[in-house]
């Protein structure tokens, strides 16, 4: 069964300055959560879909990659020391050991499945417990790239319509963009880890539609065509991802006001990496 894609995982060195940049481009942005081995994060939250601002906390104990051990916390800190951005993807899952074999048959991750809880805050200032259980891929082709599955089990406790109330009118993310100097060579890895063996190809490169969003892995030239982004095609990598809204002149008129700049595009209002956290973020009309 196809993967729709669940959270961005998205690599902050200032987790409040990131919280405060967001609220500028007009999401709500909950409060700050700890993991148990020190990662710190703060959530925008859509329905079904969120994007997870991340950091390392003081005092973290971050276990190291091991045998069959792909260490979340690791890789954070990896990609922090390369700089800021989106730093993983991550697909939604009904069952995480399931999709662990799955990866495995595949030859694309044979990492044991990895269980956490944490307490989270609701709107209402009150907490709640969210348990999670991740299964791990990795591309050969993509290494700086984080690919992981999402078990929520206490999927009532995490998802909330208050959360999902925006003011710029935000309703998901139909979108993340890769870029790749040979997007072809991508199709294998992705339709595995995604389920999803329908791909299309065109000019610009691969789409991978998935039951939630779909993933585009482009060409530098092609996202500088379509969206006026001029970044190095290598090495492989996330480069941002795309946000549906419901009044495209009203967000404009909300970055101008703040100060932040963007590019307009045939495609919608293109935020640059270098004014967000190392992560390109595209308004356009929400679906």
């Amino acid at each position: 069964m196809a993967r729709g894609i669940d959270h961005l995982v998205l690599a902050v060195r200032d987790l409040d300055a990131a919280g405060r940049f967001y609220e500028a481009l007009g999401f709500r942005v909950g409060a700050r959560n700890r993991h148990p081995w020190g990662t710190e994060n703060r959530i925008v939250q859509f329905p079904g879909v969120f994007l997870e601002l991340i950091t390392v906390g003081e005092g973290a104990e971050i276990a190291p990659h091991g045998p069959k051990r792909f260490s979340f916390g690791a890789f954070v800190t990896d990609s922090l020391a390369r700089g800021e951005g989106l730093a993983m993807l991550v697909l939604e899952s009904r069952d995480a050991a399931a999709d662990r074999d799955a990866f495995a048959a595949a030859g694309i991750g044979d990492f044991e499945p990895f269980f956490f809880e944490r307490r989270a805050v609701r709107p209402d200032g009150t907490q709640a417990r969210v348990a999670f259980s991740l299964a791990f891929a990795r591309s050969a082709l993509a290494p700086d790239c984080g690919f992981f599955v999402c078990q929520q089990h206490e999927p009532g406790n995490f998802w909330n319509p208050a959360f999902q109330a925006h003011p710029n009118g935000a309703t998901g993310v139909p979108g993340v963009l890769i870029i790749a100097e040979n997007p072809s060579e991508h199709a294998e890895f992705l339709a595995e880890f995604t389920g999803e063996h329908d791909l299309d190809s065109n000019s610009s490169g691969i789409v991978v539609p998935t039951p939630r969003g779909a993933i585009e892995v482009m060409t530098g030239p092609a996202l500088a065509f379509h969206l006026g982004l001029g970044v190095p095609e290598t090495p492989t990598r996330f480069i941002g991802f795309r946000v549906g809204v419901a009044d495209l002149a009203a967000q404009e008129a909300r970055l101008a006001a703040a100060g932040i700049p963007f590019d307009r595009r045939p495609e919608g209002l293109v935020v640059g990496p270098g004014a967000a956290f190392g992560a390109a973020i595209v308004f356009q009309p929400a679906a």
